[in-house]
């Protein structure tokens, strides 16, 4: 797979391994950053090859949030770019981080160093957090004037609830990898995340794909749709994978207690 200059992805055994790829600047965000987060998230989405996804940073930091040169451009009038799209997401910023959570493949996040302000929304697209245990996480905006606009204000009290949402976004204090675990910023410290997110990400790609995804999509809908329709949905999915391929593959490769072989989703 072709790198891109702000973005690089090599997919190895279904496993996409994407990387922040400005390590001079901390990964900082500048508008190439944000327009190859999402053209890479676009094109990992529709290839069924892949499986699942690691993204983290080069170099010292996952990312510093926004590059010094927008908040000059701040200064001088300018705003951030919105788009006319169909979807939530109406501003490239935002989009570079939903497209993350529109991947029908697990996302995880390797954050070590800093995660500050964007970077840290960026991580919060992820399914799955592993942070280091010197990692520095941030909800930084209000440091420079302005409020979390890469969808934080509506991710953040699903995961800490709303009264750690409001404090640490009223202060933007930075917390270490054990608090964040604690908070539900972070699911898990990790001594080296980018290798344990590689090891997690090689598990979940040895799996059944079509199960995989379809259990991702019913637990994104948990607490967003009534119990009744939740519920429809489950038998609807389970309904949809009894019999397939790679169910009767699971079923067999159990049974005869062997690694199972499976097919890339259709």
């Amino acid at each position: 797979m072709s790198t891109a200059e702000r973005i690089s992805c090599t997919v190895t055994d279904g496993v996409a391994d994407v990387r922040l790829n400005r390590p001079d600047k901390l990964n900082a965000l500048d508008l190439a950053m944000f327009e190859e987060l999402v053209a890479t998230g676009e094109r990992l989405r529709g290839d069924s090859g892949v499986r699942a996804v690691v993204l983290s940073g080069e170099g010292r930091g996952f990312c510093a949030g926004l590059d010094f040169s927008v908040f000059g451009e701040m200064a001088g009038g300018t705003r951030p770019p919105r788009l006319e799209t169909d979807g939530p997401a109406k501003a490239l910023a935002q989009q570079a981080v939903h497209i993350w959570t529109l991947m029908p493949q697990p996302v995880i996040a390797a954050v070590h160093g800093v995660a500050f302000g964007g970077g840290l929304q960026i991580a919060l697209g992820a399914d799955i957090r592993l942070v280091a245990p010197d990692a520095r996480l941030s909800v930084l905006e209000i440091k420079w004037g302005i409020n979390p606009d890469m969808t934080g204000t509506q991710v953040l009290p699903e995961l800490v609830g709303r009264d750690v949402a409001k404090e640490l976004t009223f202060t933007g204090r930075v917390v270490e990898g054990e608090e964040a675990v604690a908070l539900r910023l972070a699911t898990r410290v990790e001594t080296d995340p980018h290798a344990a997110a590689l090891a997690l990400a090689r598990e979940i790609a040895g799996k059944s794909p079509e199960a995989i995804r379809e259990s991702k999509r019913l637990l994104d809908l948990a607490g967003r749709v009534s119990l009744e329709e939740g519920f429809e949905a489950e038998q609807v999915a389970i309904h949809s994978l009894i019999g397939t391929p790679n169910q009767l593959e699971a079923i067999s490769a159990n049974l005869e207690k062997r690694s199972p072989e499976f097919a890339d989703p259709a």
